[in-house]
């Protein structure tokens, strides 16, 4: 287990990962630790949001606060990235970081990069939505649940003086202002 290659968690100033990646980054270059810390990642996703009734192509953090490192852990290593600025600490008990399972690892990949297929929804329940396809098509809805995984909403719509639950598709609508 010792001087094995292993992903570990690192909390950052949140809003400032892509700052602290490259500031890592540098350090490792100009402290000679390749052979130690090999890669920095932001765990990131891609997909479709729809703002004011258009489509953007965006990416959001999976983990805001939060980069992840792979490297070998040593003294050396740790006092690296430890004193790299926006850094605030490794995720662990106590002084001892606790590497991720190779498992871990692998769920936290499968999340990352494009999401094809599947729209983000940057809205609040309980937020207001306008219907721009389907049956319901120029609807206002109130939402009531958001299914990120599968890009579904269910929403209230009022239909004949009674509200319905009915299940939207992201794209299917339009967030109020």
């Amino acid at each position: 287990m010792e001087n094995e290659r292993r992903w570990y968690v690192v909390h950052v100033y949140s809003g400032y990962e892509k700052k602290v990646k490259a500031n890592l980054e540098m350090r490792i270059q100009t402290t000679g630790m390749q052979e130690k810390i090999f890669n920095v990642m932001i765990p990131e996703e891609e997909g479709l949001e729809y703002r004011n009734g258009e489509k953007k192509m965006t990416t959001r953090k999976v983990y805001p606060g939060y980069i992840l490192v792979e490297m070998i852990m040593t003294d050396d290593s740790w006092y690296v990235v430890r004193n790299t600025q926006g850094v605030t600490g490794f995720v662990g008990s106590g002084t001892k970081p606790i590497p991720l399972e190779p498992h871990e690892v692998e769920k936290i990949k499968k999340l990352t990069g494009p999401r094809v297929g599947i729209t983000l929804y940057t809205g609040k329940v309980g937020d207001y939505v306008r219907v721009i396809d389907g049956n319901f098509t120029d609807f206002e809805a109130k939402v009531m649940e958001i299914d990120n995984e599968k890009g579904r909403l269910k929403v209230l719509i009022p239909i004949f003086g009674r509200d319905t639950i009915v299940d939207l598709g992201f794209d299917q609508v339009q967030q109020l202002d």
